[in-house]
This record gives structure tokens, sequence and C-alpha cells, in this order.
């Protein structure tokens, strides 16, 4: 692959990088990203979801009437799903949405995305944000001066660092991920990213087949 640049945080030039070919070189395949987004939001479903049958519903217990010389139809419950206030035929009920796909399968993905995503134009490579405490207010300013301001952005890290999640975590559509917890969805789900060069190593360890 052709070299890439790195920009600093003031938006300049901090250098070239060549990007591993087998991560950011795909061919983009829409159903291998198709189907490991939906396998990730299966998964995040709680399934707690819960409507009374009317073997549930509170009351009912005594028979309505007898059963014959009313004139009326037989009734054994006024619970029945037929009368009002009774209980739901055939509703939600809990139940585990999860299932699981092969980790090559997420792999794939994971390469597809990113490929997919510097085709486009929609990473950015910054050398490092040289932040040694939160500040909310120099990470929205460098935000503003790469010019991926207004857009819903990942920052790529190459471990956790508390420092640069408390300063991004109250700009609105900015979240900070590490390298190895990366999915297809989370780099779909977002307009751009925005990448340290330390985390380029990273994402090999997080898209290694």
């Amino acid at each position: 692959m052709p070299e890439i640049e790195i920009k600093d945080k003031n938006g300049k030039k901090a250098g070239q990088i060549t990007l591993p070919e087998e991560i950011f070189g795909l061919k983009a395949n829409s159903a291998v990203m198709h189907g490991s987004v939906i396998n990730f939001l299966a998964n995040q479903r709680q399934g707690t979801h819960a409507t009374k049958t009317k073997g549930l519903v509170s009351g009912g217990g005594k028979k309505p009437w007898k059963q014959k010389h009313t004139g009326r139809a037989r009734a054994g419950s006024s619970r029945s799903p037929l009368w009002r206030k009774g209980g739901t035929i055939f509703g939600p009920q809990p139940r585990d949405y999860s299932y699981s796909i092969p980790r090559q399968a997420k792999n794939l993905a994971l390469k597809n995305a990113l490929s997919a995503k510097l085709a486009d134009g929609e990473i950015t490579f910054i050398d490092e944000f040289g932040i040694n405490k939160p500040s909310t207010k120099a990470i929205a300013a460098m935000i503003k001066t790469l010019g991926l301001e207004g857009q819903s952005l990942l920052i790529v890290i190459p471990e956790n660092n508390s420092d640069i999640k408390l300063s991004a975590r109250n700009i609105a559509g900015v979240h900070v991920a590490c390298a190895s917890d990366l999915n297809a969805y989370t780099v779909i789900a977002h307009d751009r990213l925005l990448v340290t060069k330390g985390a380029i190593a990273g994402l090999k360890g997080a898209a290694a087949a």
C-alpha cells in the first residue's frame, strides 16, 4: 500500500506510515460486514420483554357463570384473551437473542470495515494526543483543527487511557475505543475514525484471523 500521511494534534504533517495490506487493503465485502453487524446487535438485546398470558393475569379464578342454560357462550375465566383485561395470546416472553459466529468471520468483517473506511477517506491518522490530564477543551480544539467537528467520531487508541476517555466523553458524537476492542459495528457506526499511530499495531492483533 502507498504511504499514508500522519498528522500531529495541530493538523500539520508529522510523517508517513505504510499500513498493513491485510487490514486496510481489502475489497469491501458487504455480506460479511452485514452478518457481523447483525450478530453484534442481536447480542446486545436484553430480551427482557414479557406479556402476561391468561395464567399470569391476576383474577379470573372463578367461573363467570354456569356452563349450561344461560343462553351465553361457555366461559371458564374472565381473564380469557377474548375478554377485556384478559391475557395476551402468544405475546413476547423473555428469551436470549444471542448467537455466535466464527471468530474468523468477525475478524474478516472488521478488516473489511477498516478497508472501506480508508478507501472512502474517512480515517485520519494522528501521531499522538499529547494529553497528560483530562481536558475536554483540548480534545475539542484538536478535533476542530483536524476538520472532524460535527461528525460522529471514533477515536482509536492503543490501550486504555482514562485521560483521553474523560476528555472526550462530554463531546457529542465522539467515542473512544481501544484497538483491541474494535468490531465491524463500532467502525461502521461512526462517520470518521481518528486512529493514533500506536493503535495500528493493536489493530493487527484485533483483526488477526
